[in-house]
């Protein structure tokens, strides 16, 4: 993939990224664990790593970082966390069942966000989806992140 034009993209997603991830709508948490689970389910090991590494390093525990993927048999997760955790899922596995997102998930999620959070959480799924595709059809491998390292 060309450099230039990949830098330029990466450029804009990251920009439209922190722009949802700085805007105060959702706890860091949240953010987080559906960057992660996306990340886990695209099967990008770069972005696995990157935000594995940032929950722990903000203080989530191993037992949670560990079981996002297996959230729904779990007692670690919030309700909150786990109506942005199952948007997060069906939002990235549009292709998988016609329709798109099914009215019960979005209405389980609007109990606990308000519509300006929903649309910060709807964003952040989908930029996150792009990230990941980028980093998986390139082959970015992960296992080389330190925290901090993209925020200087």
């Amino acid at each position: 993939m060309g450099d230039k034009i990949a830098g330029k993209a990466m450029k804009g997603i990251n920009t439209a990224s922190m722009a949802v991830i700085n805007s105060g709508l959702l706890p860091r948490t949240t953010i987080d664990l559906v960057l992660l689970r996306v990340s886990q389910i695209n099967g990008c090991g770069f972005c696995t790593d990157i935000h594995g590494q940032d929950l722990l390093h903000a203080g989530q525990s191993a037992t949670r970082v560990n079981l996002v993927a297996v959230w729904r048999e779990t007692t670690v997760f919030t309700d909150e966390e786990r109506a942005a955790l199952e948007l997060a899922e069906q939002g990235t596995r549009i292709a998988d069942a016609a329709g798109g997102v099914p009215d019960d998930v979005w209405a389980n999620a609007a109990k606990y966000y308000s519509p300006e959070q929903l649309a910060a959480l709807t964003c952040l799924i989908a930029l996150i989806n792009a990230s990941n595709r980028l980093g998986v059809i390139a082959a970015v491998p992960g296992g080389n992140y330190t925290p901090g390292q993209f925020t200087g």
